[in-house]
């Protein structure tokens, strides 16, 4: 595996570089144009190459532009598969092959965290990570009382990082609104670095994750592990033991794939009912199914509080959608910040971009899959400014919302998974039903 940039000065050069890449091919751009080429045309191949320096430098870093990365998903699909493909595939390797940290080191963290006599704490630990991920890796070992625990250890030094890709990813404004021209780019920069300022503080994690232990303790259909200890860096929590969804995914029958995605549909939808946060992070490896046929769930550092529940205006415009009112839907659109003021969509190339969204809630019975969601990207992959993807706007609120929902949709496609999802809207999401 290449190694990643890890110095600041090298993340902050690669940043950097991307404004002084516009400039050269703006410049080439009206050069071309006084050549006798059309504009749309030298803008698209402007977008074009913007585009594809922004997502490979995105891709080769990690900590805060993988997460801009990861928000911004939806609008791979306003973009062409050559560009967002390879993006796609360095940024599912960065998150399945971080390199460990070595034991040295990890001794040093624990030692720093918990105090010279930290090995007090366990009876036996496990150097080697069971996991690892974005800011931090997770080893197995057991706890003085005999439980056996996961001990959640950040990496040295990755709030720094985070913190840096931020503030130089702040500056490239003007080149995402090359591509995206109605994103309020700098709002959802400033949400997603107050979310991961939070995903840093393993206290923080600690609490949600305990919130959600609680109310779906002896719950038939979830399994939440509890904290045991926690501090700024480290996190202790009971394990959990079960099949991977990813391995539902790959080996799993019809029958556990159904019901491992209606599950995490309930789940979900469920969870700002009953516990007022969302879990924001639906990827694969932080699910489990047990054996008992519950579904597990990991990692709580990126959770979306909703004390007042899943937010209504989701279930009233999908029913209205429903209904074929699309001048309401229009309209609530705007009024929520999709739709900014001075932009004007195409009332038919938003039907048909929302269409996919809503299909599941206009049947009874529902079957996601690849295929379905390679149609539904197709239909919307070009950089043509009449392209309605390249038009909304993601209210800095509805960040989190957006990366659930379309994680979301791209584990059932994975899952191949069929079943009763109206039925999942109807009883969680407020608005839909009346």
């Amino acid at each position: 595996m290449t190694d990643l940039p890890r110095n600041a000065v090298t993340r902050s050069a690669k940043l950097a570089a991307l404004p002084l890449g516009f400039a050269g091919r703006t410049a080439l751009g009206l050069g071309k144009r006084i050549g006798g080429i059309s504009a749309e045309v030298v803008a698209q191949e402007i977008q074009q190459r913007t585009a594809e320096q922004i997502f490979k430098i995105l891709g080769e870093l990690k900590g805060g532009a993988m997460k801009l990365g990861q928000a911004l998903s939806i609008f791979e699909a306003a973009l062409p598969p050559e560009i967002a493909g390879p993006y796609r595939a360095t940024l599912t390797r960065l998150q399945d092959a971080a390199p460990p940290l070595p034991a040295a080191v990890v001794h040093k963290v624990l030692t720093d965290q918990l105090g010279d006599d930290w090995r007090e704490n366990f009876l036996e630990f496990d150097d080697r990570p069971t996991a690892a991920a974005s800011i931090g890796q997770v080893h197995r070992a057991v706890w003085h009382d005999g439980r056996q625990v996961a001990v959640k250890i950040q990496y040295p030094g990755a709030g720094r990082a985070l913190m840096s890709d931020f503030n130089q990813l702040a500056r490239l404004g003007k080149l995402f609104g090359v591509l995206l021209p109605g994103l309020d780019i700098k709002a959802v920069l400033g949400e997603l670095k107050e979310r991961v300022v939070e995903e840093l503080d393993y206290f923080k994690e600690a609490e949600a994750q305990h919130a959600f232990a609680l109310e779906f303790k002896d719950d038939p259909d979830f399994c939440v592990p509890d904290v045991i200890a926690a501090n700024e860096q480290i996190l202790v929590t009971e394990w959990m033991d079960g099949t991977p969804l990813s391995k539902i995914i790959t080996e799993g029958t019809q029958e556990q794939r159904d019901r491992a995605g209606l599950l995490l549909v309930r789940f979900l939808f469920a969870s700002p009912a009953r516990v007022g946060m969302l879990h924001a992070d639906p990827h694969p490896g932080n699910f489990r199914v047990l054996d008992d046929g519950r579904l597990g769930v990991l990692d709580f550092g990126a959770v979306n509080h909703l004390p007042d529940g899943y937010p209504p205006v989701f279930g009233r415009l999908t029913r209205i959608f429903n209904q074929g009112d699309m001048t309401t839907v229009v309209q609530g659109l705007r009024d929520e910040g999709f739709i900014l003021p001075h932009i004007t969509v195409d009332v038919e190339a938003l039907r048909g971009f929302l269409a996919p969204y809503v299909e599941p809630t206009q049947v009874e019975e529902f079957t996601f899959s690849r295929e379905w969601l390679q149609a539904q990207a197709a239909s919307v992959a070009d950089l043509r400014p009449s392209n309605v993807v390249r038009q909304l706007n993601l209210p800095a609120s509805y960040v989190l919302i957006h990366r659930v929902h379309a994680a979301g949709i791209g584990v059932l496609c994975q899952l191949g998974t069929t079943a009763r999802f109206k039925d999942e809207v109807i009883r969680w999401v407020p608005g839909f039903a009346t």
